[in-house]
């Protein structure tokens, strides 16, 4: 019995201003990358216009020949509309976008540094198909088959949910209990099934070892993401990260609400070594405040410049094989070599990040793109202390203020992590006993 992986899908599926800003003048030292959650999907979605082009990693342990995947889409693909895609650029756009840590050390007071703005920042350096007579006596025709990569790939179309259901269980796919209801939804949208399997002959011959992620490319109105199939067989909540491109702005959700992340605030340095605690421990706190029924912005700019970058910006030619290619295009002769800034700038990416259940989330998530480019990132600071021995009056003034700001720090953590604030002052030290 093959094991069925029902991916979500999407169907076309403190902020900074992009003014004249202070550069960074710190230290990146860790970011919050997917790698700190369980039960993590990845989708990087492409808008532009109608026309989408989304990639999805899968989460898939376990052996190839019990992998399968089950997707609701709005039209027939056809082969060319399919690909399978390279692992590394979506852990680049990954690295890139991730919440971050940053770190500042303090001037000496007594030989103040000038610090001036700078007008713009710098650049970011399937096994085969059943009998046709079988399958449309259960209501269901197979309108195409593909063989892509390692990947054995039919698309479906079914006038109703019962005999799809049925067709998939006779082809050997598990299905999850109460999936009926759901595919009726979407068949009753017209919609048609993207149904992909691991060629196990081909991922030999391939040489990959890890299944690579799928690509594919479409024309329709409907921007949205279908996440009920993915809940039907999930074993707790899930989380997902969207990672939209556009050349507008700000992508967010219509149908549920679209937050921030809080942002920019100075935590105690001794959370550098507890990073990933602190940001799984940050997040969940927001989540249950806002009893898991809001999406999560952790990351919005364009491709132009980052401050500070947690990886470099994604190349030209990387944008382009996730389905940008349009930055490119209008730099024509450009095109083989590093785009200017201008061109990277018509690429505005969105992080989004959520955390859902059949419970909180009953309905697909629906997207829209704005014209929002203001830049966002989730980013939290560490500011260590002059240790100097100078003794001019305003490092008499600077030593007096160290205990109010470390307890400040404190009582900013506690709220944001649920971390009980003795602990929070034990694990500072000595200085954050002062209240």
């Amino acid at each position: 019995m093959r094991r069925l992986i029902l991916i979500v899908f999407a169907i076309v599926g403190i902020a900074w201003s992009s003014r004249a800003l202070f550069a960074f003048c710190g230290f990146y030292v860790a970011k919050a990358d997917t790698k700190l959650f369980n039960s993590a999907s990845q989708v990087v979605l492409v808008r532009d216009g109608d026309r989408t082009v989304l990639t999805m990693a899968n989460d898939f342990k376990g052996d190839p020949k019990e992998f399968a995947v089950v997707i609701p889409v709005p039209t027939v693909i056809q082969r060319d509309q399919i690909r399978v895609a390279d692992r590394a650029l979506l852990e680049h756009i990954d690295a890139y976008s991730a919440p971050r840590l940053v770190e500042y050390f303090d001037n000496n007071p007594c030989q103040p540094v000038r610090l001036f703005a700078m007008e713009a920042l710098r650049p970011a350096t399937v096994a085969g198909a059943a009998d046709s007579a079988r399958a449309r006596s259960l209501g269901v025709t197979v309108e195409a088959q593909y063989t892509i990569g390692e990947y054995d790939i039919l698309i479906l179309s079914a006038r109703e949910s019962t005999g799809l259901e049925t067709w998939l269980r006779q082809n050997n796919y598990r299905i999850p209990a109460g999936a009926s209801n759901v595919l009726m939804s979407y068949i009753r949208q017209n919609m048609k099934f993207f149904v992909a399997k691991v060629n196990l002959a081909e991922q030999s011959k391939l040489g990959y070892s890890m299944l690579r992620p799928i690509q594919v490319e479409y024309e329709s109105p409907k921007f949205m993401l279908p996440i009920r199939l993915g809940m039907l067989n999930a074993n707790g909540p899930q989380e997902l990260f969207v990672y939209a491109l556009s050349r507008r702005g700000r992508v967010e959700t219509t149908n549920y609400r679209t937050v921030m992340l809080p942002t920019g605030m100075d935590i105690p340095v001794f959370v550098k070594n507890r990073f990933s605690d602190f940001y799984r421990a940050m997040f969940s706190e927001q989540v249950k405040k806002e009893d898991m029924r809001t999406v999560f912005t952790e990351y919005a700019w364009d491709m132009g410049f980052c401050d500070p970058c947690a990886a470099d910006p994604l190349s030209p030619q990387e944008l382009s094989r996730l389905g940008a290619g349009w930055a490119e295009a209008a730099f024509g002769p450009f095109a083989r070599g590093p785009l200017p800034g201008a061109a990277r700038q018509q690429v505005f990416l969105t992080r989004l990040h959520v955390r859902y259940d059949n419970a909180h989330f009953p309905e697909d998530l629906v997207f829209q793109e704005t014209g929002d480019r203001s830049n966002f990132q989730g980013r939290y600071v560490l500011r260590h202390a002059w240790t100097g021995n100078d003794t001019c009056p305003a490092a008499a003034d600077y030593r007096q203020q160290l205990p109010q700001r470390y307890n400040n720090e404190a009582l900013t953590l506690a709220p944001l992590t649920g971390w009980g604030l003795e602990d929070i002052r034990r694990q500072m030290g000595a200085g954050a006993q002062a209240r």
